[in-house]
């Protein structure tokens, strides 16, 4: 066989090699794919705020959506959980946005927890979008999980104080400070609190005293039991009520899309 043979050969052995392997692939492939990543987007929406009832025993996955699940215990009750549990939102409230906003979304969360500071950048773009309009509502609890985060829960009295000495306005601008400065999971230095205070225009000495009387301790608790009543069991947990008074789990950090998904729907 000369070396014009070989080569000829060796061409056509390649076509059929690659013939077969195009035969072999089904056309349905790609359009398969999609349809499959269509469903778990579906799903992951669905789970989200499909059913009004659902008391989220089943907590998102970390991986997913990102969820610090600390294994709250709730004395045995997790089955009585219910959404409808909720605390009724009062002016005693951190509220961000229209206070008759038809969609409200709650938010339970910890000061320490990395998701909730990644799903507080997610709400404040929720609010630059929805809040100026006034159709979207904010409203802040605390869910300190002392399991992970020992600082959270005092972070959480100085975001309080801040209300005190400042008002709602400077709640936020404490909190949106906080989240923006410490690295998560119990690294920030509580020396930083007062600083905190003092950088956004605060009386640093009332701050400290506020701070040091531990006079919001039984506030944390109480927001933290109601977090733990409506399902939650990990941060952030959140609850979206809808004009229609139906209310919808936000289970871990969902990403903005997801999340203006639920809201849309709402709306509707």
């Amino acid at each position: 066989m000369n070396d014009q043979e070989q080569v000829k050969e060796k061409t056509t052995e390649t076509q059929n090699k690659f013939q077969i392997e195009k035969q072999s692939q089904s056309p349905w492939a790609v359009p398969a794919a999609i349809i499959v990543a269509g469903i778990l987007i579906a799903g992951a929406v669905i789970y989200g705020g499909g059913n009004s009832n659902l008391n989220a025993n089943n907590p998102s996955n970390p991986s997913l959506a990102g969820n610090n699940n600390a294994g709250i215990e709730d004395g045995g009750n997790k089955a009585s959980a219910s959404l409808d549990k909720i605390a009724p939102i009062t002016k005693e409230d951190h509220i961000l946005g229209n206070v008759n906003a038809p969609v409200k979304i709650v938010e339970y969360s910890d000061l320490e927890c990395p998701f909730c500071k990644r799903f507080h950048e997610t709400m404040n773009q929720v609010m630059d979008e929805y809040g100026k309009s006034g159709k979207v509502a904010w409203v802040y609890r605390h869910f300190p999980l002392d399991s992970l985060h020992s600082k959270a829960r005092k972070e959480a009295e100085a975001t309080e104080c801040a209300n005190e000495l400042g008002g709602n306005a400077k709640f936020w601008e404490y909190a949106n400070r906080l989240f923006e400065l410490t690295p998560s999971n119990n690294r920030l230095e509580l020396s930083q609190l007062p600083e905190i205070a003092k950088y956004i225009g605060l009386n640093e000495v009332k701050f400290n005293e506020c701070l040091s009387s531990g006079k919001y301790a039984n506030h944390i608790s109480e927001d933290l039991a109601n977090a733990v009543a409506t399902g939650g069991q990990g941060t952030p947990w959140s609850i979206l009520i809808a004009k229609d008074g139906k209310k919808f789990p936000i289970n871990g950090a969902l990403p903005y899309t997801q999340v203006k998904i639920l809201i849309d729907s709402a709306l509707k």
